[in-house]
């Protein structure tokens, strides 16, 4: 059974530090993968003056010349060895399926004390497809900043994407607790609350939080899709807010959900067979006019929402572009 539990964690109350504290500055930054998190990111570096220099890869140099003509790079180049060198932090914020050849290509360039984080949605498979490539002296401190749109690439990212949301890091037990901190400080100062969770658990939590809801939006849209081509006219016409929010979450980066939901299998499968048990139980009730079990369960989930509500996690990510911090 699913472990339904989820991290104490509360509102949000992100902890700024100063550019000039030795344990937030870096001398080089290294971004892989200048999607809308990888983007955002640099425009956090940039902004707050975190780093001398951004060093950015991509497969793409149509998305690399992007990157240059919004100031988002120093440097650019193709080549993962190649945009690691140097760089005394290292940001992958590519699919997660690519982790594994990304590492075993930049591995060679890394240097001593190098810091290597991450920005993807699943955990235990960073520390398994990165970490046996890293060079003795090179630190993996995985992360997760919980925040996104349904937008993807460089042109989409904006520096308040992070504010108000929480970062979750993974670190194996025996990582440099110094570089921790680091990671943690940098996403604080983008104005994130930072929690420490094994990756296992954060692979489960967030299998319930955000895996899930997806699959359920890209089944509910694609069944859409399928039907006859009157219906599905009268659909999208008279689209209510519940559908709305889903065609949202289903206009998602595809490959990169893909990934989450390949490299997460084993927590999804587990919550995904106990939705399944719990949705087969609300198809009985609503067969057999079960009300008060159906209302039960409304007044139950009424508490989740104001839980939400209550540590201030109701705001979308677009709606704090250019707007100044809560108090």
């Amino acid at each position: 059974m699913v472990d339904p539990s989820t991290p104490d964690l509360q509102a949000p109350t992100p902890s700024p530090v100063t550019a000039n504290e030795p344990s937030l500055r870096f001398d080089r930054v290294a971004i892989i993968g200048i999607g809308l998190i990888g983007s955002s990111l640099a425009r956090v570096l940039r902004r707050d003056r975190l780093t001398g220099h951004i060093a950015v890869c991509a497969r793409s140099h149509a998305t690399l010349d992007v990157a240059r003509d919004l100031g988002l790079a120093d440097s650019t180049t193709t080549d993962p060895r190649q945009v690691v060198e140097g760089a005394d932090l290292v940001m992958l914020c590519t699919p997660l399926g690519t982790y594994g050849a990304i590492a075993a290509a930049m591995a060679p360039g890394l240097r001593q004390g190098c810091i290597v984080s991450d920005v993807g949605s699943a955990k235990r498979c960073v520390i398994r497809d990165v970490g046996p490539h890293l060079p003795d002296g090179v630190h993996l401190v995985p992360a997760h900043p919980i925040a996104g749109t349904e937008h993807s690439g460089p042109t989409a990212g904006f520096a308040e994407l992070f504010r108000d949301r929480f970062c979750v890091l993974t670190p194996p037990p025996d990582t440099e607790p110094a570089a921790v901190e680091r990671v943690a400080a940098l996403w604080r100062q983008a104005g994130m609350a930072v929690e420490i969770l094994d990756a296992d658990h954060h692979d489960l939590v967030l299998a319930i939080t955000s895996h899930l809801p997806h699959l359920i939006a890209y089944t509910i849209v694609g069944t859409a899709t399928d039907l006859e081509e009157h219906l599905k006219a009268e659909v999208i016409k008279y689209s209510a807010g519940g559908f709305r929010d889903f065609t949202r979450i289903a206009a998602s980066d595809p490959v990169m959900w893909r990934d989450v939901f390949l490299t997460n299998r084993e927590a999804v499968l587990e919550v995904l067979g106990r939705f399944s048990e719990d949705l087969a139980a609300l198809q009985r009730a609503i067969r057999w006019g079960e009300g008060d079990r159906l209302e039960d369960l409304f007044r139950r989930t009424r508490e989740i929402r104001r839980g939400v509500v209550a540590a201030r996690q109701d705001q979308p990510e677009t709606a704090k572009r250019d707007t100044p911090p809560s108090a």
